[in-house]
């Protein structure tokens, strides 16, 4: 006779059994399958009401936003007058009321205050109020509000430094999407770095901001035996045209000081050494079209910073105008038998600056340029398959920067096996270059005429086209984490000029900004 608990022994059995992975993987597409359909058809028949109704007339006749306690009213009203039908000067279709309600919920995602997503509700008023018509409609917006203290510390490795850091960041500090970032960090060659910035938004506009900060520093430059030590300020407004592109227009005035000269330091650098106070003025233009800023697949980006240093009564004792572009373009290579993105992309790359030396004040002949305001070249996150600052003139040891650089790259990438295109690691192959030259003419004694500056600058930009630029080809693993982009190369350095330093191995990089 079977015992009344086999079956349920048998239930157990069956449970402890592992399930063939096949199996499971066609039964989680065919629940995903159903979901989607369930909610494709919840879509469409949305979208139907909504375009059967698109035309009707609407009026927003009151706007509330839950749960922003700390935020200031004030400064929502900002944001959501304009929304409200009584601001306006014709009524609102169905259609339009939508589109402005979504337009400002992704607006206020942007002040970096909310957790995502804002939920947005839409209800009609109560009868019983006398003062509503039959097209009001009452706009609710559920937020949550972002951990107003953030406090982060942690080690950076990478670029030939390692570094430890705290950072102290404080949201909607009154009330109005403010931030008050506080930084600290020590570091093998940056031995010590305080920043404090303030940020705000103007007018309550995401795309507008106004920046004030101070930072003090002290950073040792072994690739020219000294050490920087920097303390100042700077104030920035931000704003984002309407064809979206970025400007960024500054002030920065700031005390720097060459010290610390190791006992081979060149001649180059000792004659810079001591203070120097640079007072400038900037600009940066950008324009980013590229669907992924650390490993872009498709589009492009075009970059422009000018800084205007000690010119007419801006003073200090440096006195320059420094200019650089940057360009970059992406394009996804489809490979026949693999639908959708093969994740298979060519970049290309391509920088260039220019530093011309101006008058100082009231002087009549532009100075010289000195060493902590010149370019410098090589490394991981630029012309690979060299040492850092490993281009352009030097000094003995010392890498003494150069007043016109070019450098370009062209970057193959392909998905690893078995880890699939929509994973950010990628093994590239590489060939990049460039240049760096010192102005002709600067290596001589005494003040420059602005006639000679001019002819020696030509004559220098024309330079960069004789003869092959130094360059080096490789291969590696690039990783795109949300932070920053690691890169793990084998570099061969392939033309050197006389100084120049490459590097023939591995070489590792992390930054956010790699050619």
């Amino acid at each position: 006779m079977a015992s009344p608990l086999e079956p349920e022994d048998n239930l157990f059995e069956n449970l402890r059994k592992r399930v063939d992975p096949k199996v499971q993987e066609e039964r989680e597409r065919a629940v995903n399958e159903r979901v989607h359909a369930q909610y494709e058809k919840a879509q469409m028949r949305l979208a139907e009401l909504i375009g059967t109704n698109s035309t009707l007339p609407c009026t927003i006749s009151s706007i509330r936003v839950l749960n922003a306690n700390h935020t200031r009213a004030g400064f929502l009203e900002r944001i959501f007058n304009p929304l409200l039908s009584a601001n306006r000067d014709r009524p609102y279709t169905l259609a339009e009321a939508l589109r402005e309600v979504s337009t400002t919920s992704d607006k206020l995602s942007r002040f970096d205050i909310f957790q995502q997503p804002v939920s947005v509700f839409i209800d009609k008023p109560s009868k019983t109020d006398a003062s509503t018509t039959p097209t009001d409609v009452d706009i609710y917006y559920s937020v949550r509000e972002k951990s107003r203290l953030l406090l982060k510390t942690g080690t950076d490795l990478g670029n030939a430094e390692g570094s430890a850091y705290g950072n102290l960041l404080w949201r909607n500090v009154l009330g109005g999407a403010e931030t008050l970032n506080l930084n600290a960090s020590l570091g093998t060659r940056t031995r010590s770095a305080y920043q404090a910035t303030f940020e705000t938004p103007v007018l309550s506009d995401p795309d507008m901001r106004w920046e004030i900060g101070g930072l003090a520093s002290s950073t040792q430059k072994t690739w020219a035996s000294h050490e920087e030590v920097i303390k100042g300020g700077w104030t920035k407004f931000r704003w984002m045209s309407k064809a979206g592109n970025k400007h960024e227009v500054g002030y920065t005035g700031v005390w720097r000081q060459l010290t610390g000269l190791a006992e081979k330091a060149s001649p180059t650098v000792r004659g810079d050494a001591g203070d120097s106070v640079k007072s400038s003025v900037t600009h940066t233009w950008i324009s980013d079209a590229r669907d992924n800023p650390l490993l872009p697949s498709k589009g492009y980006l075009l970059k422009s910073v000018s800084e205007i240093a000690g010119w007419g009564p801006l003073q200090g004792d440096v006195s320059f105008w420094r200019s650089e572009m940057e360009t970059q373009t992406a394009t996804s290579i489809p490979i026949p038998g693999v639908k959708g993105d093969s994740g298979v992309s060519f970049t290309t790359g391509f920088r260039a600056g220019l530093l011309y030396p101006l008058a100082v004040g009231s002087q009549s002949h532009p100075q010289h340029s000195r060493i902590n305001d010149r370019f410098q070249l090589g490394g991981p996150t630029d012309v690979r398959g060299f040492r850092l600052s490993g281009l352009g003139p030097r000094d003995g040891a010392d890498a003494v920067g150069g007043d016109v650089y070019a450098a370009g790259s062209a970057n193959l990438l392909f998905p690893l096996p078995r880890v699939g295109a929509d994973k950010p690691l990628r093994f590239q192959a590489f060939i990049n270059g460039g240049r760096l030259l010192a102005l002709k003419g600067s290596e001589k004694e005494g003040g420059m005429d602005s006639n000679a500056v001019q002819k020696n600058v030509y004559s220098t930009i024309a330079e960069l086209g004789n003869g092959l630029p130094s360059l080096a080809a490789g291969f590696g693993l690039v990783y795109a984490h949300p932070v920053a982009r690691f890169e793990l190369n084998f570099s061969l350095p392939l033309v050197l000029r006389k100084g120049e330093e490459g590097r023939k191995g591995l070489q590792f990089g992390i930054g956010i900004n790699f050619l």
